[in-house]
């Protein structure tokens, strides 16, 4: 009975070395071209919208607000939705 109980701690942590690796993989796979992305989009560009205009700034860091911003309101609608539909469930 006791070399069972080993047997299986011994899968959980393979199991916990393999998710390790994949998080890894995962955020390599992630970062190098995002840093690929900044580092080819060094041009200087100013951004003009509904009659605003900004400073001239790096194209790449523009693009990682617009990702940034994309990504928190697209959060919030996913968001705002599930409680909504959650609310009606009840």
């Amino acid at each position: 009975m006791r070399m069972r109980k080993i047997a299986v701690m011994i899968n959980w942590r393979d199991s916990s070395r393999f998710k390790r690796f994949v998080i890894t993989g995962f955020v390599l796979f992630v970062s190098i071209p995002c840093l690929l992305f900044v580092l080819e989009n060094q041009q200087l560009v100013a951004v003009s919208f509904l009659g605003f205009s900004s400073p001239q700034l790096q194209l790449s860091i523009f693009g990682v607000v617009s990702f940034l911003v994309g990504m928190i309101v697209g959060g919030g609608v996913v968001s705002a939705y599930a409680l909504r539909v959650r609310s009606r469930g009840r």
